[in-house]
């Protein structure tokens, strides 16, 4: 199944999703981190981080890296538990645009995997 949202929408979101999009867009490391399970495994750029306080360093890191905005282009449900996010990022980081996909994978009502991938 693939339900689509248009841009701007997020009301078809689950809420975690929702928040950790908030959150992540504000650099509010703990808010973040209270959408996630416990063992959750987040994969980004090539790199992976497993269970809270390993994500929380990466969230940290990535805020402080570079300067960058956030467009929301839209979003896919594919099924009861799957997500995925496209979010445009323009900034001071090489290339200066880009497109990423938020793959989320829920369990319950938090976020137990994320892989951020072009």
């Amino acid at each position: 199944m693939t339900d689509s949202t248009t841009p701007g929408d997020t009301t078809a979101l689950p809420g975690a999703v929702e928040r950790y999009l908030k959150a992540h867009n504000e650099h509010d490391t703990a808010a973040a981190s209270a959408e996630l399970t416990p063992d959750v495994t987040v994969v980004d750029d090539g790199r992976t981080y497993r269970g809270v306080p390993a994500v929380e360093q990466w969230l940290d890191t990535a805020a402080s890296e570079y300067t960058y905005t956030t467009t929301f282009l839209g979003s896919e449900r594919h099924s009861p538990d799957r997500f995925t996010v496209t979010q445009r990022l323009e900034g001071d980081f090489p290339g200066g645009i880009v497109d990423l996909h938020y793959r989320f994978t829920l369990s319950g009502e938090r976020i137990s995997r994320l892989v951020i991938e072009p």
